[in-house]
């Protein structure tokens, strides 16, 4: 009999190409009947923010509002590590990815729900930054590091993007 094999991926980085990879990775583990939980820490966190404006219940310092100007409003908005040229980088990939009939991010996030994958944001993160569980994608888990170690633990592979 078989053990449950378990990827985790800590995603830190909130560029769009590297967030792309750590989908692409948890979706092929999954599919490879993998356990699968990525924890979003950090810039990650704009992996799984809403990218509408939305009502929150209570109100934001003066810091945490400057952080959530700042800070992308979800997947499609993000920008790449390398060759951003002022915006026009994350276009010229999108029309790549369009043409050789891959999926961009925000449908690889999709995928990653439909194959049950554990996405985590990282509660004291969200603290630091002033994000609020609203601003956040339905269906994802909150917790914090020793959640993620747990998971970590028993994990086939682990990698941190």
């Amino acid at each position: 009999m078989n053990e449950q094999k378990k990827t985790t991926i800590v995603l830190f980085s909130g560029d769009y190409d590297k967030a792309m990879a750590a989908y692409i990775i948890a979706n092929g583990a999954a599919a490879y009947d993998h356990e699968v939980t990525i924890f979003h820490t950090f810039w990650g966190l704009n992996a799984l923010r809403k990218d509408e404006d939305i009502m929150l219940p209570k109100k934001k310092g003066f810091m945490e509002s400057m952080f959530g100007k700042m800070m992308p409003r979800g997947a499609d908005k993000m920008g790449l590590s390398k060759m951003n040229f002022a915006g026009m980088g994350p276009k010229m990939i999108k029309d790549v990815i369009k043409k050789h009939n891959a999926l961009p991010l925000p449908q690889l996030i999709e995928m990653a729900k439909e194959q049950d994958i554990k996405m985590v944001a990282c509660t004291m993160t969200m603290d630091l930054l002033g994000l609020q569980k609203e601003e956040l994608l339905d269906g994802i888990e909150y917790a914090g590091v020793a959640a993620y170690l747990a998971d970590a633990q028993e994990g086939n592979v682990n990698l941190f993007i």
